[in-house]
């Protein structure tokens, strides 16, 4: 029995990386275990899986390894269906934009939940900084005094100059990194600043609608030079919570989980509860109103309703 990973899927075949280091194409043989989860995509990037060559010389994927985790999203359409973005990371890079496009601070809070529910550590990356205003640049340093306190590392890059470039290159030398974010922010042009050799397919922002254009159609990882790999991924729209119970979201708000002790009830869902230490904290001004709000908004979303853009 051969290991592979995956390194891109089309929907009807695999790129695998062998463990003497080549790259086969290969086929599912039959049904795989989904682990209980109904998704659009029972292979994703970065699974480990086991395969074997026929005597065709054809290479048939068997069965895949339990994956220690994985970043998950709500399937586009109105299915409980979901969408594995990758699975088996060290690490995710979630770049934002302040503008062209806009990335919320509700897709920012969905995107840390998720990541904090699946144990992903996360880095915060505002990219396009050569584009700020001072008023920008202010309010990116807000954003990152927020999340910085609850240990979010935030970085300031600008793909298009190459500034703070270096250090992230630096980050993504071990183990395997996600780079997720809206079509538009710029990381496939990210890839190319700091690893010139694997030339992607980048495109510009669409004026009319403010938004990215698709240029990568499939989830791919990628081998750095500095021994690192890299998973590029197609921009999300929005990303919709998946297989996470209502009353556990609080646990994933690390600034409501580092309070919950001081809450006069066990289980306080910080809604309307007396003795909440969260509620307290936001009208004292030592919790910041838009994570409260965004959660807030989270814990309206209906399990079986309609995908969610993350609002804000």
């Amino acid at each position: 029995m051969t290991i592979g990973r995956v390194t891109k899927s089309t929907g009807s075949s695999y790129l695998l990386l062998l463990p003497d280091h080549r790259t086969v194409s290969a086929k599912l043989k039959g049904k795989i275990r989904t682990f209980g989860l109904r998704t659009t995509n029972p292979i994703a990037v970065g699974d480990r899986v086991q395969v074997e060559c026929d005597v065709m010389g054809e290479w048939l994927i068997t069965d895949i390894e339990e994956r220690e985790n994985y970043i998950i999203r709500r399937s586009v359409n109105l299915s409980k269906e979901a969408h594995i973005i990758a699975a088996n990371l060290d690490r995710a890079f979630l770049i934002c934009t302040l503008h062209k496009p806009r990335t919320s601070t509700g897709f920012i809070n969905r995107f840390l939940a998720t990541a904090e529910a699946y144990h992903i550590p996360v880095v915060l990356v505002f990219n396009k900084t050569d584009l700020y205003t001072r008023e920008d640049l202010a309010y990116a340093e807000h954003l990152a005094a927020v999340y910085g306190e609850m240990d979010y590392p935030c970085m300031f890059v600008s793909a298009a100059t190459g500034a703070g470039c270096d250090a992230l290159y630096a980050l993504m030398g071990e183990g395997v990194s996600l780079l997720s974010g809206h079509s538009g922010v710029g990381k496939s042009t990210l890839i190319n600043r700091i690893n010139p050799g694997l030339d992607l397919r980048t495109g510009a922002v669409s004026d009319a609608h403010n938004k990215g254009k698709h240029t990568t159609t499939f989830a791919e990882m990628f081998a750095l030079d500095n021994g690192g790999f890299i998973i590029d991924t197609p921009g999300i729209k929005g990303f919709g919570l998946v297989d996470m119970p209502r009353e556990e979201l609080r646990l994933y708000f690390r600034d409501m989980f580092a309070l919950q002790g001081d809450c006069r009830f066990n289980g306080c869902l910080h809604i309307n509860e007396p003795g909440c230490a969260v509620i307290g904290a936001v009208q004292e001004g030592r919790m910041a109103d838009f994570r409260y709000d965004d959660y807030r908004s989270m814990l309206e979303d209906n399990d079986s309703g309609p995908y969610r853009a993350g609002g804000r």
